[in-house]
């Protein structure tokens, strides 16, 4: 059985990805900053500190990790903070999962996002994209996810009004538009497991590769 590592299994696309691996009957490790009440019974707990963790921690040997950490500047502080979780965690958890044995990563990026972008968020998901292509893993599936729906643990309100916005506009993105379609979180989720062991190479993955039902 390939063993699958979630990294930021409380987060909305995290832990939808943990319970659905569970489901099909997989025993998947979650790693996280804090305890999980709703732990399904066949996953596992890797509680860490993820500042001393990218420092001197080690993962468990596994086959393919899910990257599904992120923030926003305004919950983490600042953008330096921002940057912190969003690319140095996420590119030091794909560093030591390599090293662990892993041949797959699966990375929650953002539509739009660009090395070369000026606008900081978006940079920051575009240079993320482009360090991860480097560490040599067979696969890299990269998701450029719109706008993700669902219930989270946490209040974002300006998030909210934007998924209220959607409602009216997705319908009206078509096209190349499409690709800025919100999606569901259970969506992504399933689409990211079913493309675990899609073809070698990196591979991106937009609105219109997504499950949506």
């Amino acid at each position: 059985m390939k063993k699958f590592i979630v990294a930021g299994a409380t987060g909305l696309v995290g832990k939808n990805v943990l319970h659905q691996l569970a489901a099909r009957g997989s025993m998947p490790i979650a790693l996280a900053r804090r305890q999980i009440d709703d732990l399904p019974a066949n996953a596992e707990l890797l509680q860490i500190d993820f500042k001393q963790f990218v420092i001197n921690g080690e993962l468990p040997q596994c086959d393919h990790l899910y990257i599904c950490l992120g923030t926003t500047i305004k919950k983490a502080g600042s953008r330096d903070a921002f940057r912190t979780v969003d690319f140095e965690y996420s590119l030091a958890l794909a560093n030591k999962a390599k090293e662990a044995g892993a041949t797959g990563v699966s990375l929650v990026s953002s539509v739009g996002a660009d090395a070369n972008s000026k606008a900081f968020y978006l940079k920051t998901k575009g240079e993320l994209e482009e360090a991860i292509k480097t560490i040599g893993f067979s696969r890299v599936n990269i998701y450029r996810p719109g706008i993700l729906r669902g219930d989270r643990s946490e209040s974002r309100p300006l998030e909210w009004f934007g998924i209220l916005a959607c409602r009216l506009i997705d319908p009206l993105l078509m096209g190349r538009l499409s690709q800025y379609r919100s999606i569901r979180a259970d969506f992504l989720a399933s689409t990211m497991i079913d493309n675990a062991d899609q073809e070698e190479g990196v591979n991106c993955f937009y609105f219109k590769n997504f499950n949506t039902k």
